[in-house]
């Protein structure tokens, strides 16, 4: 049995966001676009929703920070996928049980103060995805 229930958000690393936000809206249709910025992640973010999923779209305001490495090594795409959870506690649980987590992953608030915490999978499973617990469930970072 799995404690994952749902795609939360989709995220996509860009290089100028405010080019790309225009480019996702002229070519794709989506928006409007809410733009936050993660000052202790070193980026910027535009985010919009697509029935019940987040399109966020990610864009380092500092090289040197983990997105900024990320876009110097692998150019603009898609970035990670974010399973969402009802306990963020308990899905870390689970998954460190199944070898998904990484042994220093601990919670950590994103946007719109989302729990979230990374998974360990680039590797194994070829993508990079973390978990995002649903607003309201009662497991807290």
């Amino acid at each position: 049995m799995t404690v994952l229930n749902s795609v939360h958000h989709i995220n996509f690393v860009v290089s100028d966001i405010d080019e790309s936000v225009r480019a996702y809206q002229r070519i794709l249709g989506l928006g409007p676009f809410e733009f936050e910025d993660l000052l202790e992640r070193g980026v910027r973010t535009a985010r919009t929703r697509l029935g019940d999923v987040w399109i966020v779209l990610v864009s380092p305001q500092d090289e040197e920070s983990i997105v900024g490495r990320y876009l110097r090594e692998h150019g603009e795409g898609f970035l990670l996928l974010s399973f969402g959870v009802d306990d963020l506690d308990l899905a870390m649980l689970d998954l460190s049980k199944r070898g998904a987590m990484a042994p220093d992953s601990k919670p950590r608030s994103g946007i719109l103060g989302w729990p979230v915490a990374d998974l360990d999978t680039e590797e194994t499973l070829g993508a990079r995805f973390h978990l995002t617990q649903h607003p309201g469930s009662s497991a807290r970072p």
